[in-house]
């Protein structure tokens, strides 16, 4: 179980996190590129307004690609499974990385923006099947933990891609396509050892029918022969999926029985979004340097957030089994709550009062751990748990559209709205914030140590339906 957990999250989720951050340093060397290209094929310079539009269409494609990947999420891992999706999903990664690789031999530009679809593609369903293939994995009292293990590897992801990013290593005029092609090796890995490990046991017994190979499965990730227990519950999960048949996003959508769970769902994952994690890794750089920190050093404290943000999932994975995934939802969302409004105050009295840019620094640390123990990685492991075998894979698909949706418009939105609001734009990310805290304090349950048919019986009462 280990061993799997660590190559799925290894081959998928480290990848997603590194291309979430990989263009950031090596950006200035980018657009430089893409200018000499337009000159050498048209004799004229591009002009600021075009490379601004080019820019934003390298930045914001991943997140569109990644809605790509989230809406081929349920079609794929009902016809084959949740390992050969994570098989077949390989492919898109290998090809970005060859065409992001060679963009600089090939003088084109245009191919780093298809290849930026591509690997969005990728890690629009490395995302949602990762946290899927590893939830039905575990067993009920690992399941927190093991689901928080894909947000690990992500946090991991951006931070190798800072590192080698610094312009010492890679984030240079020589070396930013090494940085891009990289992408491609995980994959590479992923697609040697995956297959010698099994399928989802659920997968296996209630979908495709087979109670051999699901007790064998089952067996191997346990390490031990006695698991009558664990089928028995699969079992009866099977009993009832029978009756309400499988669903489609649409049956799914209507269906009166997990009404709360899919609006669960959706709450969650645009409270993920929009609360505006992906504005303080932006506003970072900026924050640090109006606190004096030199430019030329303001890459090693951006790498330094970003092994903040490790540390602080991996205490998570060790906690949330005890803690429970609510406290953890509540407390996560209550820090980013409090540092966006006290990051509003201290932008704004910054040039009056010195102190207060040492105070704006400590908000994104704060920021940051808050997103890191519960905002990021706990919406993920509830839709597992929320959700039926019959159901998961339409919930994934959803709450993933939301999730890159809300990535998109974000990465579309904000430099607008800094522009018209600035620092007051983080008002807007507090209240977001709030409105999930009451949310989640007054509807979700806690889902710690429950197995998913005592959990979608509590959701039942919620919902006003009878459960045989």
């Amino acid at each position: 179980l280990a061993l799997v957990a660590l190559v799925s999250a290894f081959g998928s989720s480290f990848q997603y996190g590194y291309n979430v951050s990989v263009i950031n340093s090596p950006a200035p060397y980018m657009q430089d590129f893409y200018n000499q290209t337009y000159f050498n094929r048209h004799g004229v310079p591009m002009d600021s307004g075009f490379q601004m539009l080019l820019w934003s269409l390298t930045v914001s494609m991943f997140p569109l690609g990644g809605l790509f990947g989230s809406l081929m999420v349920w079609p794929l891992v009902n016809n084959c499974g949740r390992k050969g999706t994570l098989l077949i999903n390989n492919l898109f990664s290998i090809v970005a990385a060859i065409l992001m690789g060679t963009s600089e031999l090939a003088k084109t530009f245009e191919v780093i923006i298809l290849a930026r679809v591509i690997v969005g593609i990728y890690a629009g369903l490395a995302s949602n099947v990762v946290p899927m293939f590893l939830g039905e994995m575990s067993p009920k009292n690992l399941r927190g933990a093991i689901g928080i293990v894909p947000q690990l590897f992500i946090t991991l992801g951006i931070l190798v891609a800072q590192i080698l990013g610094l312009n010492s290593i890679l984030g240079n005029a020589k070396g930013w396509p090494v940085l891009l092609g990289l992408t491609g090796i995980p994959s590479l890995i992923q697609l040697l050892i995956l297959p010698f490990f099994p399928e989802s046991p659920r997968y296996l017994l209630i979908q495709k029918g087979s109670e051999e190979q699901a007790r064998q499965a089952l067996q191997k990730l346990r390490g031990w022969n006695d698991v009558d227990d664990e089928m028995e519950e699969m079992r009866q999960e099977d009993r009832s999926e029978k009756e309400e048949g499988r669903f489609s996003v649409l049956s799914l959508c209507t269906f009166r029985g997990l009404r709360w769970q899919l609006i669960s769902i959706v709450v969650m994952m645009m409270g993920q979004q929009l609360s505006g994690v992906n504005a303080v890794f932006y506003y970072a750089d900026r924050i640090f340097q109006s606190a004096g920190v030199a430019s030329s050093n303001v890459q090693y404290v951006t790498v330094s957030i970003g092994a903040i943000n490790v540390v602080m999932t991996l205490l998570a994975v060790f906690i949330v089994e005890s803690l429970g995934r609510k406290i953890l939802l509540l407390a996560g969302f209550g820090l980013c709550c409090v540092s966006c409004a006290v990051l509003t105050l201290a932008l704004n009295l910054q040039t009056t009062v010195s102190w207060m840019s040492y105070l704006s620094i400590v908000c994104v640390i704060v920021y940051i751990i808050g997103h890191a123990i519960g905002a990021s990685p706990i919406p993920f492991v509830m839709i597992t748990e929320m959700f039926l075998q019959s159901s998961r894979p339409a919930a994934f698909m959803v709450g993933g559209s939301v999730h890159w949706l809300c990535n998109f418009t974000v990465g579309l939105v904000f430099l607008y709205m800094e522009a018209g609001l600035g620092p007051y734009s983080f008002l807007i990310f507090c209240a977001i914030c709030l409105a999930t805290i009451l949310y989640i304090f007054f509807v979700v349950p806690e889902t710690k140590n429950k197995t998913f048919m005592e959990i979608n019986r509590i959701m039942a009462k919620r919902n006003k339906v009878e459960i045989q």
